[in-house]
């Protein structure tokens, strides 16, 4: 950015830039925490006692897949009484389709009254229809016994497994917590900022770390977009959604540096081959009516405007000073 070539600023190809003031977002560094939109609770729908776990904290799952089983020892019971029934059941089955056959022959050959083929006839339709009756109460036990099965409820990791195994849980009870869907940055500003922070806005993120000089510089920070404003302040605070790409590996709630455009302030700012720096003093040339003449400058920190890369001037320029610009401008 800066050179420490004095020479070139007096090259032949300079270019004049007219110094102007303009307004530029104050940036504001504060820490943003991890959150996912959604954490979804893998419940148990029905109760008994865990039997598998499959899954730890951290886990990738996928909708659908299997990360827990819950058994119930009564299911058992109550799947072999269903058997015992329904075997009854189908004896006695058996027993009516037997005397409605000997109703039809004896009716056939006139030596039995058709009351007695209708009473044969019922009584097998009602143990038919007991026989289905017992058969559909065990698909009900069997697919109870299935329901053991504790289901992702969506894509995501798993962030808390609350259980172990042997616990005894009840239908309801969550088994994990699944942080499904993308992440965003939860901000918390200071009250102060609440009618500078606009949904929309853009903000700086920085790299993972807690301190500020883990973050790196400004300049190369991603990008991210304001998309909630809380229109409510608690404890002297707004809180501020931001969708970023690019945090998926993040651990939810940690937290990162962002930097976050909370004012304007008025700076002059000049390309940065306009600064040369010699024996650690930064100069600018200024083009006068008298002819050229190397001011010394106090530089800012270095931002990108809609004009290309800038670097502030804090003192030693004007708003209307021409200046010098080795090269051309882009």
């Amino acid at each position: 950015m800066l050179t420490a070539l004095g020479a070139c600023i007096s090259c032949a190809n300079a270019t004049e830039f007219v110094v102007k003031t303009a307004m530029v977002p104050d940036m504001k560094a504060v820490f943003g925490q991890v959150e996912s939109y959604n954490i979804l609770p893998a419940r148990a729908r029905i109760g008994g006692s865990v039997r598998e776990i499959r899954v730890t904290e951290g886990t990738e799952v996928k909708e659908g897949e299997i990360i827990a089983r819950v058994v119930d020892d009564k299911l058992a019971l109550e799947l072999d009484a269903a058997d015992a029934k329904i075997k009854g059941l189908k004896s006695q089955l058996d027993n009516a389709r037997i005397e409605l056959d000997r109703a039809k022959q004896l009716v056939s050959r006139g030596v039995a009254s058709q009351s007695r083929l209708d009473q044969a006839q019922t009584q097998f339709d009602v143990a038919t229809n007991q026989v289905a009756a017992a058969e559909a109460d065990k698909t009900v036990i069997e697919q109870s016994a299935r329901e053991g099965e504790v289901l992702a409820p969506a894509n995501g990791r798993v962030l808390k497994v609350p259980v172990t195994l042997g616990s005894v849980v009840l239908a309801g009870d969550s088994l994990a917590s699944i942080a499904s869907g993308a992440y965003y940055l939860r901000l918390s500003l200071p009250e102060r900022h609440a009618t500078d922070i606009k949904e929309g806005g853009t903000v700086l993120i920085g790299e993972r770390g807690l301190a500020l000089a883990d973050a790196g510089a400004i300049a190369a920070a991603r990008s991210g977009r304001v998309v909630k404003v809380y229109p409510e302040i608690s404890d002297g605070r707004v809180i501020a959604d931001v969708d970023v790409s690019g945090i998926g590996n993040y651990f939810v709630n940690e937290r990162t540096a962002v930097w976050i455009p909370v004012a304007k302030r008025p700076v002059i700012s000049v390309p940065p081959e306009a600064v040369v720096t010699r024996h650690g003093i930064d100069y600018i040339r200024l083009l006068t009516t008298s002819g050229p003449l190397d001011v010394a400058v106090i530089v800012g920190a270095p931002f990108q405007s809609a004009d290309g890369p800038r670097i502030e001037v804090l003192t030693g320029l004007k708003d209307g000073d021409r200046i010098a610009v080795p090269g051309s401008l882009q």
